[in-house]
């Protein structure tokens, strides 16, 4: 009988998409890189999926990010998501937590009723904070290093964060990594060096927020996060249907 995953059982096989169907991920931070790897997740038949966000879709989000439409700016992006992804899968469980993950809010979560979690956030402090509770926790994780001002979807690479080269978050990841003795983290990266950006980058970034420090905000576009959450999403999924027999 035909469904809504029938062509991913194809080639998952019914055991792999059981196990999809009862699977807990959570995703931490929606943006270009999470919201793709969110859909991605659910249209591949994760069953109950935590998404973790305070921001609301604004004008400049709907250059690449798949929950940003006209009809959806102003609201808060877990609310965006949530009615996208039940329009795709209804059978879904979906969790919102309209907050900003940060180590200080760790402890309002339990990382052990996860299955994955996705790191999809922009703060050092908060990945740093996700990966060590995840390692702690024997919980999988996966984390997105930089995408801003790149142009290259096809420099990235998986790989722990020990073998990662080039791009500057992880190696800042590293360091502290190491000094928290953490052993290994899986991450996506991309070994393109960022372009420059053009002076107009300043002036938006006063436009968008005039009370930040922030000389300029990273530009994006289209196919670089949207790329890397994709293949973020891909890992999970291989993961969880192939690695755990």
């Amino acid at each position: 009988m035909l469904d809504r995953f029938s062509r991913s059982e194809i080639i998952f096989g019914r055991e792999a998409m059981e196990r999809l169907a009862k699977t807990h991920v959570a995703v931490f931070g929606i943006g270009g890189v999470g919201g793709h790897a969110l859909e991605a997740l659910i249209r591949s038949g994760i069953g109950a999926v935590d998404i973790i966000d305070n921001d609301k879709v604004c004008l400049t989000n709907l250059n690449r990010q798949i929950i940003a439409l006209n009809s959806t700016i102003g609201m808060y992006k877990v609310d965006a998501a949530e009615q996208r992804m039940l329009d795709i899968n209804p059978d879904c469980k979906i969790t919102k937590r309209c907050e900003f993950y940060t180590p200080e809010a760790a402890e309002n979560f339990d990382f052990t009723e996860y299955d994955y979690i996705i790191d999809a956030i922009d703060t050092v402090s908060g990945k740093i904070s996700l990966a060590v509770n995840a390692e702690k926790c024997g919980t999988p994780i996966i984390s997105s290093m930089g995408a801003g001002n790149k142009l290259d979807p096809t420099a990235f690479e998986v790989a722990d964060i020990y073998q990662t080269s080039v791009c500057p978050l992880a190696r800042v990841m590293r360091h502290e990594l190491k000094r928290r003795g953490v052993k290994s983290l899986k991450v996506v990266y991309s070994k393109e060096q960022p372009v420059s950006p053009f002076e107009s980058a300043v002036q938006i970034s006063k436009e968008e927020n005039p009370d930040s420090k922030r000389r300029a905000l990273p530009g994006s576009n289209a196919f670089v996060p949207s790329v890397a959450g994709l293949i973020i999403a891909g890992e999970v999924i291989k993961d969880i249907c192939f690695s755990r027999n």
